[in-house]
């Protein structure tokens, strides 16, 4: 099956986002689900997710600010430029109150804003989340980081449809899940001339050490007041899902869970086992709100 066979129903629309066009496919109605992928990512990370849980929930899978379709302006590319793109993209969709449902950096956005925010959120699920610095130390975190930075700047500096490949099949367990057209899509978007002009210096910003300044430190955890899933997988190549664990223990209403056969991807590479753990956790607080 295709990507794209995957999301027959969905719309692709592009939104103002206060000023950054920002494309977003979209399906279901009900609350709002919005879906953040990880760092040089695009929407089509959730392809095998949006059909699915559209079923019960309005399904928002976003650009993020400097990645696939979405405006690439000439700024930083630190934890709050992201922040504020995801309030801009709430707003102007009206998915106030939203789920959101973030994987990689997408989790550390989505964490962010519920720590600023919480009447903004009604859950969070961090999948395989970024910035988490509960137990390792700033010297293991910047080594995550650099080794992000490294895998990933081999796939947007001078992308070929190998380096793309490579990139891919890191983030999976089984290799052989990563598709040719899933390729062809990454590779399109980082050969696109706002993406060669900007990717680059955005994977800088994000694994560079002025972004370790918005770490989610235990402390900052203890904060969150939403109900949270953490959501892990055995095999992830980046922070090991002990820290997930921690995570999920220091959160007041935080859950862990653990899959086993995937990897960084978990949502795309076992779509089966994530839909089992994460529509029950959404479903359970589909009225939730804070105030």
């Amino acid at each position: 099956m295709t990507l794209w066979v995957d999301m027959l129903g969905c719309s692709v629309r592009y939104h103002d986002a206060g000023g950054v066009t920002t494309r977003i496919i979209e399906a279901g109605t009900g609350p709002p689900v919005i879906l953040l992928h990880g760092l040089s990512g695009h929407a089509e990370s959730w392809a095998r997710n949006i059909v699915p849980l559209a079923e019960r929930f309005r399904v928002l899978a976003v650009d993020m600010i400097g990645h696939g379709f979405t405006d690439k302006p000439d700024r930083p590319y630190l934890l709050p430029a992201y922040v504020g793109h995801l309030r801009a993209v709430m707003a102007a969709t009206g998915a106030h109150d939203a789920h959101l449902v973030g994987q990689s950096l997408g989790g550390w956005v989505a964490a962010w804003l519920a720590l600023e925010d919480p009447a903004a959120v009604r859950t969070l699920t961090l999948v395989t989340t970024a910035g988490l610095k509960v137990n390792l130390a700033t010297e293991g975190m910047r080594k995550l980081q650099s080794q992000v930075r490294t895998v990933t700047q081999k796939a947007v500096e001078a992308p070929t449809r190998e380096t793309v490949r490579a990139r891919l099949e890191w983030l999976m367990y089984r290799p052989e899940t990563v598709t040719d057209e899933l390729v062809e899509v990454r590779y399109r978007i980082v050969t696109r001339d706002d993406s060669r002009r900007t990717m680059g210096r955005m994977v800088d910003d994000v694994t560079g050490d002025a972004n370790l300044e918005f770490a989610l430190t235990a402390e900052r955890l203890r904060r969150l007041e939403v109900p949270t899933l953490v959501l892990w997988s055995r095999h992830n190549p980046t922070t090991q899902w002990e820290e997930g664990e921690a995570a999920a223990a220091a959160i007041p209403k935080g859950r862990f869970e653990l899959l086993e056969d995937c990897a960084h991807w978990p949502q795309f590479e076992d779509p089966a086992a994530f839909h089992a753990v994460v529509v029950p956790f959404l479903s359970e607080h589909q009225s939730v709100t804070f105030v």
